[in-house]
């Protein structure tokens, strides 16, 4: 069948539509050409009213009826000057068209260098974004890296700061190990010694890659803005938490982003483990807790380094031994546990009377223990027992006695923690250079950031129970009495611990009764009446306000001498009371 010719209309139409679409642009362009002054003016006066606006509405309430005097007087001066008016437009149209003028085009996107780096990144990653069965691959070798790459950002040296990867659905980046692959690669290409965050969004096939700012180290001891029963572990980032803190720091007071442990009957992660490299920083994170958790509790520390770093806390209202020797520390732990179970036992009976729990019951204790590892290998020469094995029933148990039990303890020594103390301390932090492994392996999850091998004294990472990894900078609460310490934290840390009391009030106490945990027991009471199991008396050394601090720190009452053979029979239970100091 033979082929009808097109009407004579459709075949030339489109010839007549891309003529006519010819003038349309040529006369458009000519009367930019002519008009291209007035476009320029108009561009100006718009700016220059912008402008005004935006002064006039920074202007205060209060300054703007002299303004607008100030105004009206010019313009009068203007309009009764010779030529005034027309100077003042030549000069405003002068104005516009310098506003309004056209500003040379800046470019944005990256420089050779940068599209060097792009283009040796998108090649490192074809061998993990492609597949020989792909027909249209994304990534191939010598292909165009824009398509991949949506967004990037560099600093000024020239290296990457945030990049946007778009990969192909294929890719099984619901696996861990090929996302760590893709993590390591990026970090390894981009820069070593920088903190990534790795955002995959694997409904959009896409991941973010950006540098974290390092988080500030200017925050000292403080009294934070908590209510009792939270502690604030350390500062993090503002988008990782809901909520922010007054704090006083070395450039000035702002918000700041706290990582909150909150503990009690209602917590359920009680109890916390502290793990990092020497000098780290757990002993700063410890002494932080000590000192928020005095105002509204009593505090039982243990050193096992016995180097004194608690040395501030001896003899403060509230602090019921500072314990450095082996003896003194299982004498106190066995307190501890006796506390804990008279504590369950008296608000037991309590509730089924039908009337709240007793007062002493409800004072919040902490049992703070430094390297553990150290007084449990002292306690294996000696024959005696391990001291992680007397925190069996506060650890079990104090959730619901309002006994709280903070460990801190080194890498190298962590296999020696039992498993009790393993399980039941929920909330954990790393401190100081770890690898992603040694960060899991306490954490029980992987960083969601590179860690870098250089960080300064107290950052680290913090998991709350099963929630997400945060990252953390603990407050700087050095040893006050360290020579080393800058007069600044030195202040801040003494002005946050209470004042010593002497002698003379702590035996201010009517015979008979016990005293109050705030007030101090005197070390020749030791001898006399042992207080009733339900108050526990303070048991910090009296000194004096100025005196320099003891040497050793006070032991429970009726337990052995420190100068104990490694022979010594076991001293046995010790009476349900608290610690006071003896000597030793």
């Amino acid at each position: 069948m033979a082929r009808r010719p097109l009407p004579r209309i459709l075949s030339s139409g489109s010839d007549r539509i891309a003529r006519s679409r010819e003038i349309a642009r040529t006369a458009a362009d000519s009367a930019t050409d002519v008009l291209h002054p007035l476009i320029t003016i108009t561009r100006g006066l718009r700016r220059l009213a912008a402008t005004g606006r935006a002064k006039w509405a920074a202007t205060p309430k209060e300054r703007r009826g002299p303004t607008l005097f100030l105004v009206a007087a010019c313009v009068l001066a203007v309009a009764l000057v010779p030529y005034g008016p027309l100077l003042a437009l030549v000069s405003v149209m002068g104005a516009a068209a310098w506003k309004g003028r056209e500003r040379p085009v800046v470019k944005t996107g990256p420089d050779d260098a940068g599209i060097e780096r792009l283009k040796g990144l998108y090649e490192a990653l074809v061998p993990y974004f492609s597949v020989p069965e792909d027909p249209a691959p994304l990534f191939t070798h010598g292909g165009d890296w824009s398509g991949a790459f949506e967004e990037y950002v560099f600093d000024d040296a020239g290296r990457l700061t945030r990049l946007r990867i778009k990969y192909p659905a294929y890719f099984t980046d619901g696996e861990v190990s090929s996302r760590a692959r893709i993590e390591h690669l990026l970090h390894a290409k981009s820069g070593r010694g920088r903190e990534y965050l790795f955002d995959w969004d694997e409904e959009g096939n896409q991941l973010v890659m950006s540098v974290l700012p390092a988080l500030p180290t200017t925050i000292a001891a403080q009294r934070f803005v908590t209510v009792p029963g939270e502690t604030v572990l350390g500062f993090t980032d503002a988008d990782a938490v809901h909520r922010t803190v007054p704090v006083l720091a070395a450039d000035g007071a702002k918000d700041a982003p706290p990582v909150i442990w909150r503990t009690g009957p209602r917590s359920t992660e009680p109890h916390l483990l502290a793990v990092g490299q020497p000098g780290s920083g757990t002993t700063s994170l410890v002494r932080s807790i000590a000192l928020q958790a005095l105002p509204h509790g009593d505090v039982l520390v243990i050193e096992g380094s016995g180097t004194g770093e608690y040395a501030c806390l001896i003899g403060r209202p509230g602090v019921l031994a500072v314990e450095c020797g082996l003896a003194g520390a299982l004498a106190s732990l066995e307190w501890a546990a006796h506390e804990t179970e008279r504590r369950l036992i008296a608000a037991n009976r309590a509730r089924q009377a039908g009337h709240p729990a007793p007062e002493d019951t409800r004072r919040p204790l902490w049992i703070l223990l430094d390297r553990p590892s150290v007084l449990g290998h002292l306690a294996a020469a000696a024959g005696r027992t391990d001291p992680q094995e007397l925190l069996q029933v506060p650890l079990r148990h104090g959730r619901a006695a309002h006994v709280t039990v903070v460990v801190a303890e080194q890498f190298d020594s962590v296999d020696a923690l039992n498993e009790t103390v393993r399980t039941h301390t929920r909330a954990r932090v790393v401190l100081g250079p770890a690898s992603p492994e040694q960060i899991e392996s306490v954490l029980g999850a992987e960083p969601h950031t590179t860690p870098t091998p250089v960080v300064p004294p107290g950052r680290g990472y913090a998991r709350l129970g099963t929630g997400p990894v945060l990252r953390l900078q603990v407050p700087a609460t050095p040893d006050p009495y360290d020579d080393a310490t800058s007069e600044a934290h030195r202040s801040a840390v003494l002005e946050l611990l209470p004042e010593r009391q002497t002698a003379t009030a702590a035996v201010e106490a009517a015979p008979g009764s016990a005293p109050d945990p705030g007030h101090i027991q005197d070390a020749t009471s030791a001898t006399g009446p042992v207080p009733d199991a339900g108050h526990i008396p303070s048991a910090a050394p009296a000194v004096e306000p100025d005196a320099a601090p003891p040497a050793t720190a006070p032991l429970p009452v009726n337990a052995p001498s420190p100068a104990v053979s490694a022979s010594a029979p076991d001293p046995g239970p010790v009476p349900r009371h608290a610690p006071v100091p003896a000597e030793g």
